[in-house]
């Protein structure tokens, strides 16, 4: 996303020439934008982002059923052992 956001960065820098970026060759202003898709598909083969989004899904989970208990008044228990 951060390669995204730099590569419309730039573009618009590039696009209205501002700065030191109006003097850049567009190779170097559309590269955060094949780096972004190198990240994607690194990310989609590896698998980084199933397990990211599963990881998400299991805290949240795991928050609703701790306000549930909550709610309930049954809170955590104490195991010892």
């Amino acid at each position: 996303m951060y390669f995204l956001m730099a590569g419309i960065a730039l573009t618009l820098l590039k696009y209205f020439e501002i700065g030191f970026v109006a003097d850049l060759s567009w190779w170097w202003v559309l590269s955060p934008y094949a780096m972004a898709v190198a990240w994607w598909a690194w990310a989609d083969t590896t698998g980084y982002t199933k397990r990211k989004a599963m990881e998400a899904m299991d805290k949240k989970k795991q928050e609703r059923v701790e306000r549930q208990r909550e709610s309930l008044g049954v809170g955590r228990r104490n195991r010892r052992g």
